[in-house]
C-alpha cells in the first residue's frame, strides 16, 4: 500500500510520525472521523498503535493510547454530526434534481430514527462508511442524545477495542494482515438479517407492482340499468 496508508511506515522506523507516536495516531484518528477524509488508515493504525505500545520499551503507554483514542474517535464523530446538521438545512431548501430529492433526506432520517443506534456502532467498523455515517444522521436530523449515546458506546468498542486488540494479539501474523478484513466479515455477518429483510421487501413490492404480460386490468362494469 501506499507509504501514508501503512501504519507501519507511518509509526515506526523512518516514518514520519516516529517520534510521536500518540499524536500522529490522534490526529490521523480526528481527520478520518471528523473531517470528511475517508482514505486513512483506521483499523489498521489502531492495531498497530496497539502492537507498538506492547513493546519493550513503548513508545506510548497502552494506558494512555486507549482512553485518548477513544476520547480523539467520539470528537470527530461530534464535529461530522455537526457539520451535516450545518448541511442539512440546505439541502431541505435544495430543488429537487437528477441525483437528489428531498426524500432521501427525509428516509435518511427516518432510517437513523429506527435503525440508528446499531448503524452508528457498526460503521465505526467500516472504513469509509464510519467517515461519512456521522454526516448522513446530522444532515437527516437524527435525535442528538440518541446519536451521542451510540456514538460513545461505537468510539469505545471501536476505538479501544481495536487498539487493545493490537497489544493482545498483534505479534500474531495473520491477524496482524487481515485485521480490516476481519471487521468487515464481523460487521457483514452482523448486518445480514438486515440486508435479507431488505431484499425480501423490495422483491415483494416488485411483484406486487408488476403486471404479467398481455394481462390487461378488468374492465370495470356498470350494474345494469334496471329502466333498459
Amino acid at each position: 500500500m501506499p507509504d501514508f496508508l501503512d501504519p507501519v511506515h507511518l509509526l515506526t522506523g523512518d516514518g514520519p510520525f516516529a517520534a510521536a507516536v500518540l499524536p500522529a495516531i490522534l490526529i490521523i484518528v480526528f481527520i478520518e472521523t471528523g473531517l470528511l477524509f475517508p482514505l486513512l488508515p483506521g483499523d489498521s493504525l489502531l492495531f498497530t498503535g496497539g502492537l507498538l505500545a506492547a513493546q519493550t520499551p513503548p513508545p506510548v503507554s497502552i494506558w494512555v493510547l486507549v482512553p485518548a483514542v477513544v476520547v480523539t474517535a467520539i470528537a470527530g464523530d461530534q464535529t461530522a454530526y455537526w457539520i451535516g446538521r450545518r448541511i442539512g438545512p440546505a439541502l431541505f431548501t435544495k430543488e429537487d434534481s437528477r441525483l437528489f430529492k428531498k426524500k432521501y433526506v427525509i428516509e435518511s432520517h427516518e432510517f437513523f430514527e429506527k435503525y440508528g443506534p446499531k448503524t452508528i456502532i457498526l460503521a465505526r467498523f467500516v472504513p469509509i462508511v464510519r467517515t461519512f455515517t456521522p454526516v448522513l444522521a446530522g444532515v437527516s436530523k437524527m435525535t442528538y442524545r440518541k446519536f451521542l449515546t451510540f456514538d460513545i458506546l461505537g468510539g469505545i468498542l471501536w476505538g479501544g477495542g481495536v487498539t487493545i486488540l493490537g497489544y493482545f494479539l498483534g505479534n500474531i501474523p495473520f491477524i496482524a494482515k487481515n485485521i480490516e478484513a476481519i471487521f468487515l466479515l464481523i460487521v457483514f455477518l452482523s448486518i445480514l438479517p438486515a440486508i435479507i429483510h431488505v431484499g425480501q421487501r423490495a422483491l415483494a413490492s416488485r411483484k406486487a407492482g408488476a403486471q404479467p404480460e398481455g394481462v390487461q386490468p378488468e374492465a370495470v362494469t356498470a350494474p345494469n340499468d334496471p329502466t333498459g
